[in-house]
């Protein structure tokens, strides 16, 4: 995916409200988030944090490098609720809103509670205002590549849906998630895959995964997904693998597996619950065998390690937590001294949001990466 990232190109201006036009204005924007702060001020963090008491195999180093990442991620939202590439700059102004607003309430904040609510209630904001008629999730000035963003999106407003606690605002997110799965299913290609954009008709591995993961969270959340979509899409997966278990970059590729790209198709079946599948098995395997902590993924390694992670924790056992043990090691060491974490040669946003998605797995709050 990070390669597609890096081709596009680059905006500027920290703060401004581009790409999604804000629904009020920015004075009366100041004094919502300035209550909302109040309001955590007050609010608990975590519930582990109230009971000083951390989740297994999560050390006070680790615990620490989050809350620096967090720290970052806080700092660096745009007035208008986004983020993008690097930090308040850049490009990809929904996919690096729907990663950090993702890795924020994997902390344990929600939109009504906990330290970073206002940072996720706003980033909910950004991307329901650039839901489009279509029921695409994009901002159109800035992406021309809309699918990325749109699964990530979609994931993350899922997740948050399942987290309000107003009626309204709930049925607001119910329709902009009915209208992006409607997107999603009529956008997928006659393989069972889907492409950078909704009329492309084709396919290739990483966009199929993203979208996989977000009718995952809708389907978890309630919203109505068409059994029909995620069978053929899982399909498409099985039908891009080789006999050693690696998975091919599309299903018409032909050649060897890419291990970024069979990483991420571990994570999918895991999330149908099809732990016991031989080709997870030996998908995972390959995945373990080309994917060192240190370096790996063909220049894909934070996306490559995002779901190898999710595939290892949600299978659990002792695999897990070496895994943890070694790739948490290696995000510490990698960590700037402002918080953030560069990952792929994509930016700041990303890397940071990936690298704690990935430190904060076992505090287990999020369902799409629960076990």
């Amino acid at each position: 995916m990070s390669s597609q990232l890096r081709t596009a190109r680059t905006t500027t201006g920290l703060g401004e409200d581009r790409g999604c036009e804000p629904r009020i204005p920015v004075l009366a924007r100041g004094i919502v988030l300035a209550a909302l702060s109040a309001v955590a001020m007050l609010a608990p963090t975590t519930a582990a944090q109230e009971a000083d008491a951390l989740p297994e195999h999560v050390t006070p180093d680790i615990e620490q490098a989050i809350h620096r990442g967090l720290q970052y991620l806080q700092r660096t939202q745009n007035r208008d609720g986004s983020w993008r590439s690097n930090g308040g700059q850049g490009s990809y102004p929904t996919a690096m809103t729907a990663l950090a607003g993702t890795a924020l309430a994997a902390s344990g904040s929600t939109p009504t509670r906990g330290r970073y609510l206002w940072n996720v209630r706003m980033s909910a904001e950004f991307l329901l205002r650039c839901a489009q008629p279509d029921g695409v999730i994009t901002a159109p000035a800035e992406e021309g590549r809309s699918m990325y963003g749109h699964g990530f999106s979609t994931m993350f407003l899922a997740e948050v849906y399942g987290m309000e606690e107003d009626a309204r605002q709930r049925q607001r997110i119910q329709g902009v998630l009915e209208r992006a799965v409607e997107l999603t299913a009529r956008s997928q290609s006659k393989a069972g895959g889907w492409l950078y954009t909704p009329e492309s008709n084709g396919d290739e591995g990483s966009v199929t995964v993203t979208q996989i993961q977000a009718l995952r969270a809708c389907r978890n959340a309630g919203i109505l997904v068409p059994s029909e979509t995620i069978e053929r899409s899982v399909g498409y997966i099985r039908r891009s693998a080789n006999p050693d278990g690696s998975i091919r970059y599309s299903l018409g590729s032909g050649g060897g597996g890419r291990p970024a790209i069979t990483a991420a198709a571990v994570a999918v079946l895991y999330n149908a619950g099809q732990y016991d599948d031989p080709l997870a098995e030996r998908a995972l395997d390959f995945a373990r065998r080309t994917l060192p902590v240190n370096g790996s993924g063909n220049g894909h390694h934070y996306y490559a390690q995002l779901y190898l992670a999710q595939a290892l924790y949600q299978r659990g056992g002792p695999d897990w937590a070496e895994h943890y043990g070694r790739i948490s090691d290696f995000l510490i060491a990698q960590q700037r001294r402002d918080g953030s974490w560069v990952g792929d040669g994509v930016g700041t946003t990303y890397g940071t949001a990936i690298a704690l998605i990935i430190l904060q797995l076992p505090y287990a709050y999020l369902p799409i990466y629960q076990r």
